[in-house]
């Protein structure tokens, strides 16, 4: 039956298709018009996880072709790249993503060792072979091979440890952090789309129509895993995503922006807050004077009120850096965060008041004096409260 899968699905390539050298190995692109791209929509919802969004023109990949299981015995290894003729090249690269879309089962690690094996070694071929920089990878190739990175990393995340104990006022910072059983495999696929997302041959005119909108909300949604290695890869990619595909741009911070709403005003549970707030870090650095009031914007209404949520200290490090780049940016907007940090000033927690002290610290050394002289007043007047506080940190 596999075999079957194998031949099926890619027609057989005529006699002149043999002398057209960007039909196989990996040369320059061809001009295949792909109309409907395929990014997986697999997903099991949660109450405060919700699940990678449906919509786009992306999400409309016929369910057969998910999460496939292998019959048991039924994968063999193909041919490495090396040994194959350049003209059998592009249909070997087809032939290998299509086995790496068969998904396993990870509770049991003896469960279809084989089979696991051969996945993990074809994954890592392909990595090697997008690495190599060897040249530019056809169109068609490309669609499959994020049509395969789809199948493999939007999946429905696990219930958050606080969901499957039903303790709503537990610690997120005490709960243990939930591995991904199947990193094995997991963590090759995303060093393959890291790998082709970095890739000097990697034409951006040519991959935005898969790495599209549908894609990046994906990404975004994978952020609330608990796994950090997961995580981590999340941050790279969408950093260099942002890089790359300048068109993504205003969608990635809109998308980002909407995260942080959800999380303050909805839910305040979000595994990947630092790891977003990281990116950000790095794009505000980036910022063009004059600011734009988008960004003026988006400091007022979602990085300022990030000080609100219980769990700021998991995430206080890199929002305490964000804020301190919109000061030193643009020195005037000193006093609307010393404003915004007096409004969110805790009342009884006293861990939280430390940590607004610290960034109340270097906030001010970024303030020039007419801007410290319009907010001198509230300052003092809690920085006097501060005084009296029991607490000997305070």
């Amino acid at each position: 039956m596999f075999k079957k899968i194998m031949k099926g699905g890619h027609r057989k390539p005529s006699k002149s298709d043999a002398t057209d050298p960007s039909l196989y190995g990996f040369g320059p692109s061809g001009n295949r018009n792909s109309g409907s791209v395929s990014t997986t929509n697999v997903v099991v919802n949660h109450a405060s996880r919700p699940g990678p969004a449906a919509s786009g023109p992306n999400s409309n990949w016929a369910p057969g072709v998910m999460m496939l299981t292998p019959p048991t015995g039924t994968i063999e290894p193909l041919p490495l790249f090396r040994d194959a003729p350049a003209s059998e090249r592009q249909n070997l690269f087809i032939r290998k993503l299509q086995i790496c879309c068969y998904q396993f089962d990870f509770s049991d690690t003896m469960k279809s060792a084989r089979e696991k094996e051969i996945k993990r070694q074809t994954l890592m071929e392909l990595v090697d072979v997008i690495q190599s920089g060897s040249g530019k990878i056809t169109e068609t190739c490309q669609e499959e091979m994020i049509r395969m990175i789809s199948v493999n990393i939007f999946r429905g995340l696990p219930p958050a440890s606080y969901e499957n104990t039903g303790q709503e006022n537990a610690d997120p910072e005490e709960d243990e952090p939930y591995l991904e059983p199947s990193w094995p495999h997991l963590q090759i696929v995303y060093e393959l789309l890291l790998r082709y997302v970095v890739s000097s041959d990697t034409d951006t005119k040519i991959s935005k129509r898969y790495i599209d909108h549908s894609f990046v909300l994906k990404l975004l949604d994978l952020f609330d895993s608990e796994d950090p290695r997961e995580r981590e890869y999340l941050k790279t990619i969408l950093h260099r995503i942002y890089g790359k595909f300048m068109v993504h741009r205003p969608f990635i911070r809109k998308a980002i922006n909407n995260i942080f709403y959800r999380f303050i005003y909805e839910t305040e549970r979000h595994s990947g807050v630092g790891e977003l707030l990281e990116i950000l870090g790095s794009i505000i650095n980036g910022f063009a004077l004059p600011m734009k009031e988008e960004h003026k914007l988006f400091l007022v209404r979602a990085l300022i009120p990030l000080h609100k949520p219980k769990s700021i200290a998991i995430y206080h490090q890199q929002l305490s850096y964000c804020i301190t780049q919109f000061v030193e940016k643009d020195f005037k907007l000193a006093d609307t965060v010393i404003r915004g940090l007096l409004k969110y000033w805790p009342l009884i927690n006293c861990q939280k008041e430390v940590l607004f002290l610290g960034e109340l610290e270097e906030v001010l050394e970024a303030t020039q004096s007419a801007e410290f002289q319009r907010c001198m007043v509230p300052l003092f007047r809690q920085i006097a409260r501060c005084l009296n506080s029991s607490h000997f940190q305070v």
